[in-house]
């Protein structure tokens, strides 16, 4: 171990945090990962995982307890629309995500035994003035200003990216920020409320027999870009061998609307459903990324199509439902 580079992981259960263990694991690092959980639909692959809820101050302190060359803070409170824009949840997301990110960063100031912090913002910090138009969204890194999140998960990952900045600059903290754009892929929620639209319509169009209805909220041609999980962590790997801090978009430029995405995922399983428009939590109208940015500090795109990787997800789900159906028949 003592030869190898050494990286700790928060929120090491999640499905972000669960794919870069596996992906700084095959780089030859020695992990640490520390969750609320485990990983729900893959072993964990960390040489040491403590189980334990960053809130406390305590558990931070004991995560941190040793010199590490890479963190990676991913761990927050989140999850999809249903989760993030009811409003019934903005008091818990605001609280437990900004908690956890000041306590992370109290003790890499007082040990000052961090080489380098990665912290996983999103794209949910840009104006909701900035992405009305559908076709036309503006996501540029230096439109986030002046600031207007369209939910209160949004205003926690600017007032956290401003946090990072701060200890940055005041006390030499060598940071770097990413906005992850809607990352997607297999071993992520799926059922549980939290999921994503991508898992959502994979679940809802496995489940569905051929020429049944499916809900979708709102009219559908609201836009969104999404991000296979592989390029996401080939971003992030990147930005963190790289001098830039960010923030930096990581996302990618393939906008789709709602509509076109359930079309894609009704495509890949052979079937041909209705789709029954109904009133629910939205989000902004339109948001892609830009990636204008990256391409220039990075030298890098995401090129991974979304067709591709919905593949991989609904096929991914389809025997998760199957496996779900043999234990509870």
């Amino acid at each position: 171990m003592s030869n190898k580079k050494k990286a700790l992981v928060l929120g090491a259960g999640g499905f972000i945090g669960s794919h870069l263990v596996k992906r700084l694991k095959r780089e030859g690092y020695w992990v640490r990962g520390v969750d609320l959980k485990y990983p729900e639909f893959a072993p964990t692959e960390t040489n040491d995982f403590l189980v334990g809820d960053l809130r406390d101050p305590n558990i931070c302190r004991h995560a941190m307890n040793q010199p590490f060359d890479e963190v990676y803070q991913l761990a927050a409170d989140m999850g999809g629309a249903g989760y993030v824009f009811t409003g019934e949840n903005d008091a818990d997301i605001m609280h437990n995500s900004a908690l956890i990110n000041l306590n992370i960063l109290e003790e890499c100031r007082s040990k000052k035994n961090v080489t380098k912090v990665f912290y996983s913002s999103s794209a949910c910090i840009y104006p909701e003035y900035n992405q009305i138009n559908p076709d036309n969204p503006k996501t540029s890194e230096d439109s986030a200003y002046p600031a207007l999140p369209d939910s209160e998960y949004g205003w926690e990952k600017l007032f956290s990216e401003r946090l990072y900045l701060a200890f940055h600059r005041n006390h030499g903290l060598n940071v770097c920020i990413a906005r992850f754009h809607n990352i997607f892929g297999p071993e992520g929620a799926w059922d549980d409320g939290r999921e994503k639209s991508p898992a959502a319509f994979c679940r809802k169009v496995a489940e569905t027999p051929d020429g049944g209805e499916i809900e979708m909220w709102g009219d559908g041609k609201q836009t969104r870009s999404f991000l296979y999980i592989n390029e996401c962590l080939e971003g992030v790997r990147r930005l963190m061998k790289s001098d830039f801090i960010g923030p930096i978009n990581i996302g990618s430029e393939e906008m789709i609307t709602i509509n076109q995405l359930a079309e894609m995922i009704m495509d890949i399983a052979g079937k041909k459903l209705t789709i029954n428009h109904i009133a629910g939590p939205l989000g902004v109208r339109g948001r892609k990324s830009d990636n204008a940015l990256i391409k220039e500090k990075l030298g890098w795109v995401p090129q991974f199509s979304m067709y591709e990787g919905l593949k991989q997800v609904y096929f991914w789900i389809e025997e998760q439902i199957s496996l779900k159906t043999k234990i509870n028949p």
